[in-house]
């Protein structure tokens, strides 16, 4: 990750300098030094590129020529809009797009003079999230495309109460890059059963790890997920992951919350197998899994007062003699039995096993689920909101509101009866689909009879887990969307 330090507020003379400023604000402090030590260069050539501060705007001066020496490579203004309008997550972006500026300095300086330590603390965040990069397999790339930049240097008036904040953000960071490496690992690699491996690992950070391989599975009766995993080679894994902060109080403070992840390390689509263009992108299909991962390492991290569980079912989805065929009836953990019409609709399936456990075994305070799961979602979403499914009101306004400031936004969804009723099945208790029409809420229908009245919400984040092209605080790729959506949602209503 990105190094970060936050230094009292004095005009650099070398590296890359990145300066933020509001709109139809007149620049000072740090800025309008800036501009007398390069002779009002500063000016004339914001000037020319018609800068005007709004949000997103950049403005870039090569190797300025600064009064009294220096070897200052590079000057980038940073819009910030209004500043009435400035939130966290707008400051996020800026430092997202300072970082992806300077990308070629190896050290560079962020100039936040004019910010508040928390405001610093979410320039900052969002700089280490754009520096993000996967390169573990690359052997021959030119020196040229790879970016530099590896120290940067925050300048706030309160540099001591800055780091301090930064020492809690900093793990939610981490817990990003987590789950961002296990999403672009390659399927061949991340195997259910090395994910679980990759979940062990956190034991370090104190969380209590539990791995269920398929004996264990059988013997609990969790028949729709081995049913997925039956056709392949690789042998399934549910992870259950625990983090006690919430101190020695009892009651409510100690009921748990809960988050389970979908985590289909690679899907064919099984019998029902999915056409061959694109199918690369099914490597993904672990998102949900993946996110609930890097989530729990931030909350350990960043020593969260709240307890939570974090549950994964790790399988992967493939055709072969033994796969699951349509038409098979499988019987859940629950005691419910699925009648599998489309082998392609395997993540419900999954988590069907894995919430009545989540429910039935820890009681807790409510249920976040989060999976890449219809196609039906990005038809009606895009990729610009995740689908919010949720049978609790209070959870849901909680989980819209943590979207909105996180930047990870969601789009409520409906749910009621008269979708629940496409999953009448002729010879089991339901089917697994209920046909084209609202197949995203048909799946989130057959989730809920697996919650057994604890509040419950579904995230539906297959337009969101990975990404085409580059946003502020990401690189195009693998978005872990959700783990900072969650971290606040635990920050603001769950911690003691």
């Amino acid at each position: 990750m990105l190094e970060i330090a936050f230094a009292e507020p004095v005009l650099p003379t070398s590296g890359g300098i990145a300066l933020l400023i509001a709109e139809e604000a007149t620049p000072g402090g740090l800025w309008r030094a800036a501009d007398e030590a390069t002779g009002g260069a500063l000016t004339r050539a914001l000037g020319a590129a018609r800068f005007t501060g709004r949000k997103g705007q950049t403005a870039t001066m090569l190797a300025p020529v600064f009064a009294g020496g220096g070897e200052v490579t590079r000057i980038v203004a940073v819009g910030l809009g209004r500043s009435a309008d400035l939130t966290p997550h707008a400051l996020e972006e800026a430092g997202g797009h300072a970082a992806a500026a300077l990308a070629q300095d190896v050290s560079a300086t962020l100039v936040a003079d004019g910010l508040s330590p928390a405001q610093a603390v979410s320039a900052a965040l969002g700089a280490a999230l754009r520096s993000y990069r996967f390169d573990k397999y690359r052997t021959r790339e030119k020196p040229e495309d790879k970016p530099r930049l590896a120290r940067l240097a925050v300048l706030t008036r309160e540099a001591t109460e800055a780091a301090r904040g930064w020492d809690a953000a900093r793990p939610v960071a981490d817990g990003v890059f987590l789950t961002r490496d296990l999403v672009s690992e390659p399927a061949n690699v991340l195997t259910p059963a090395v994910m679980a491996e990759r979940c062990e690992a956190l034991r370090t950070l104190g969380l209590q790890i539990e791995v269920f391989g398929p004996a264990e599975m059988e013997r609990l009766g969790f028949g729709a997920l081995l049913g997925v995993a039956q056709g392949s080679v690789n042998p399934p894994r549910m992870v259950v992951m625990q983090w006690h902060g919430a101190g020695s109080g009892g009651g409510a403070a100690r009921q748990p919350v809960a988050f389970i992840g979908k985590g289909v390390t690679f899907d064919t689509g099984g019998i029902s197998i999915k056409p061959a263009a694109g199918m690369e992108d099914m490597k993904w299909d672990m998102a949900g899994a993946g996110t609930v991962i890097g989530l729990m390492a931030g909350l350990a991290g960043r020593r969260a007062k709240v307890d939570a569980i974090g549950l994964v079912g790790l399988v992967e989805n493939m055709p072969s003699g033994s796969a699951q065929r349509p038409g098979d009836v499988v019987k859940t953990y629950s005691g419910q039995t699925v009648e599998v019409i489309n082998t392609d609709a395997e993540g419900r399936l999954v988590l069907a096993d894995v919430l009545w456990y989540a429910q039935e075994t820890f009681r807790p305070r409510f249920m976040v689920d989060l999976a890449t799961l219809t196609g039906a979602i990005i038809v009606g979403l895009g990729h610009e909101h995740a689908g919010l499914f949720a049978s609790d009101e209070a959870l849901a306004q909680q989980l819209l509101a943590a979207g909105t400031a996180t930047g990870e936004k969601l789009w409520r969804m409906p749910l009621g009866e008269e979708y629940d009723k496409l999953l009448k099945s002729e010879i089991a208790d339901m089917k697994n689909v209920g046909g084209r029409p609202a197949g995203a809420v048909s799946a989130a229908q057959f989730l809920a009879r697996f919650t057994n009245d604890v509040p419950w919400a579904h995230l539906d984040i297959a337009g969101m887990a990975w990404a085409t092209k580059d946003a502020a605080c990401a690189p195009k790729g693998a978005t872990a969307f959700g783990v900072r959506l969650l971290d606040r949602l635990v920050a603001e209503h769950c911690e003691e």
